[in-house]
């Protein structure tokens, strides 16, 4: 990871003075806040504080050229074993906060998706239970757009609240500019999602309850737990990733300490000290056995950092 444009302990140094306080590790092991738990580093790590703090390292960011990249609760997120040439920033305790004011939900962006899944389903309001079932946040749930068991991120958000990197700039963006699609919004690297605004139902605290206990026991039933990142593939129109994968013979494959699970074909489990690098490798074999067999593209739902 060696690269003589940037003087490391310099921007860490930089950044901890304006930051005033102790902020920066280097050298950070990134890949253990996923859940594939692989072993990548990055060249620097912070948690943020607040919007402020936000600001002022994006200041920083942009005048020096950095790379940079956000991670929420890592949930889906493959990090290469070469690490990633850069910052990675994580929100803080200030962004874990959420207000339910009749039936609107306004959200930071570091708020876990079954957390308020729970709380609005407990709070009487109804059309927020599949999150229990994503183990991500707020701002990554709105940025790729996070959904399943018949709804998604594009059903409840109004708004979202963003800070612009590349910028400095704040600004909301309406549910129609955000563009949401299968697993895909408008929200591009520079953009961070800081908060989200969401329309509920009303409804009744222990049907929504009920909704909630049944999808936590399918995905008991139907998913692996360990060391995984959920889906892989996105699912193409009108069919299954998990199918398609499962009909070329590939369920429990492997390559290097990287699975494919035998309980659902969809999820590539990683050994303790995996590489991602394995990870990868597996997920390009398998769209090349799926495209062979059916004809068909899978295309990568996790998000790749530090691959060609």
């Amino acid at each position: 990871m060696n690269n003589p444009k940037f003087d490391w302990e310099a921007i860490s140094n930089e950044i901890n003075s304006a930051l005033n306080r102790q902020a920066i590790t280097r050298e950070f092991s990134i890949g253990q806040l996923t859940t594939y738990r692989t072993e990548a580093n990055c060249r620097l790590f912070l948690t943020v504080k607040d919007q402020e703090e936000l600001r002022v390292v994006a200041a920083v960011v942009r005048e020096r050229g950095i790379r940079v990249a956000i991670i929420g609760n890592g949930s889906n997120l493959l990090i290469a074993d070469r690490g990633f040439n850069g910052i990675v920033m994580k929100l803080g305790t200030k962004f874990e906060s959420f207000e339910i004011q009749d039936n609107i939900v306004t959200a930071g962006a570091a708020v876990k998706l079954p957390v308020l899944a729970r709380q609005t389903a407990a709070a009487g309001f109804s059309g927020f239970e599949w999150a229990v079932g994503v183990p991500g946040t707020i701002g990554g749930g709105v940025k790729m757009n996070a959904g399943g068991h018949g709804s998604d991120m594009k059903a409840s958000v109004q708004e979202a609240e963003i800070v612009d990197l590349s910028t400095g700039d704040q600004y909301s963006l309406t549910s129609t500019e955000l563009a949401f699609g299968y697993r895909v919004s408008s929200v591009n690297p520079t953009q961070v999602v800081i908060e989200a605004k969401l329309a509920l139902e009303e409804g009744r605290k222990s049907d929504s309850e009920e909704i909630i206990r049944e999808i936590v026991k399918w995905r008991l039933d139907n998913q692996p737990g360990g060391q995984n990142a959920g889906s892989v593939f996105t699912n193409p129109e009108n069919d299954s990733a998990g199918r398609l994968i499962e009909e070329t013979g590939s369920k429990g494959y492997r390559i290097g300490t990287a699975q494919v699970s035998e309980k659902h074909a969809n999820f590539i489990q990683v050994d303790p000290g995996g590489k991602a690098n394995d990870v990868y490798a597996l997920m390009q074999e398998l769209r090349r056995r799926v495209l062979v067999e059916s004809g068909v593209l899978l295309e990568v739902e996790t998000e790749l950092i530090g691959f060609e």
